[in-house]
């Protein structure tokens, strides 16, 4: 049975609350802004969900337990798990939280107690490059199980009585079928024009950044089944990468009316 971490004490922002975020049926998850403490506004395209980032900001990635039982969140950016530094997998180590828990996953986990802070950086700055790994760049998964729980008991049945003109009770079958949970639908993979549109373009991802503190503990968490309940997955890059990808719309600059442009005295109309 792996050991896996778990978080000493629920983390929610008050600053962060009614914000966008991405929601799924187990679980939460947002990217916070750390310089203002703001989630980062969720853009949907193509049945994907897109953030964007500026180079230099930090950043954290909110989990939010929706439930009323422990999960397990197996969280990856790059590619990377953010626990183990391994190229992700769902059935590596994650974060258990507890019911209703939420949790900010501020860095790349160090020790028990230290995290190396996530910022948004370009692509050769990145921890995925600087580790030889930069072919997932731009993207953060959450993979969650639910945790399993012992079956119940079954109950006694009660001796039949016997029909008259019975000759014998027939013999009673029980059959209890393994329920698994269906795995997530799997995501779009970005097409062919994309990717090479992306690697003309400077992408970004994410660095690895200061050493802070960042407590917990370890555990043990049973995984319900092999596979996710449910994965979520977001994109991220920097806003003018998003725009010439046709996900963002370019802003259009709005002119506001000056109460006092010029003029000393009332001129004459046209006529």
């Amino acid at each position: 049975m792996k050991r896996l971490v778990t978080l000493l004490a629920a983390c929610v922002l008050a600053a962060t609350a009614g914000a966008p975020a991405a929601a799924g049926q187990l679980l939460d998850v947002a990217v916070i802004n750390r310089t203002t403490g703001q989630r980062v506004a969720v853009h949907t395209h193509q049945g994907r969900l897109y953030v964007a980032g500026t180079p230099g900001e930090r950043y954290a990635v909110h989990v939010a337990n929706r439930t009323g039982a422990r999960v397990l969140a197996a969280v990856s950016v790059d590619g990377i798990n953010v626990i183990t530094g391994e190229t992700a997998s769902p059935d590596q180590d994650g974060y258990v939280l507890a019911p209703h828990q939420s949790f900010e996953i501020a860095g790349w986990r160090k020790s028990t107690s230290e995290v190396a802070a996530f910022y948004f950086t370009q692509l050769p700055d990145s921890y995925a490059a600087r580790t030889d790994r930069p072919d997932h760049v731009g993207v953060i998964g959450v993979a969650v199980f639910r945790e399993w729980t012992p079956p119940r008991p079954a109950a006694t049945p009660w001796p039949r009585p016997l029909a008259r003109g019975d000759g014998a009770a027939g013999a009673s079958e029980s059959r209890a079928a393994d329920t698994a949970e269906a795995p997530a639908a799997s995501e779009a993979k970005p097409s062919r024009d994309e990717m090479r549109l992306l690697r003309r373009q400077e992408r970004i991802g994410t660095g690895h950044g200061e050493r802070e503190r960042s407590e917990v503990v370890y555990t043990d968490f049973r995984r319900a089944t092999q596979q996710p309940g449910e994965t979520i997955t977001i994109y991220y890059d920097t806003r003018a990468n998003l725009i010439a990808r046709g996900i963002l719309t370019r802003p259009t600059p709005v002119v506001a009316p000056n109460p006092f442009p010029a003029g000393r005295f009332v001129p004459d109309p046209r006529s």
